[in-house]
């Protein structure tokens, strides 16, 4: 897939399961847990090594952000978090408790 080609989350979150951002994760109770392994994450646990920003089609104000992350452990894996007026504020809560040295852009692949 060409970079120039990219237009969607789903597009970008292809191109990070190519590079071996292939885990998954979803936020309960405040915690990122893996899907697969149920571990639990705190913000201080995670790695933010890139972050696209996308606004809604049809409607600008729905908007979300792809994280591709990394945990303690190494695990690698993409987040979609939803920032529309209507969505829920713990996943960005989360995501902005990251500590400041947790978060790059070394694994964006449009640099």
């Amino acid at each position: 897939m060409e970079k120039k080609n990219l237009k969607s989350e789903k597009d970008y979150i292809k191109m990070y399961q190519e590079k071996g951002f292939t885990s998954n994760f979803m936020m309960v109770n405040h915690k990122l847990v893996s899907t697969e392994t149920k571990k639990e994450y705190y913000p201080m646990d995670i790695k933010v090594v890139a972050e696209h920003r996308f606004e809604g089609i049809s409607n600008p104000s729905d908007m979300s952000i792809l994280y591709a992350i990394e945990t303690k452990e190494g695990n690698k894996g993409t987040v979609l978090a939803n920032y529309s007026p209507s969505s829920d504020t713990s996943t960005a809560e989360f995501f902005k408790a990251i500590p400041k040295e947790n978060v790059s852009q070394e694994a964006n692949f449009l640099n």
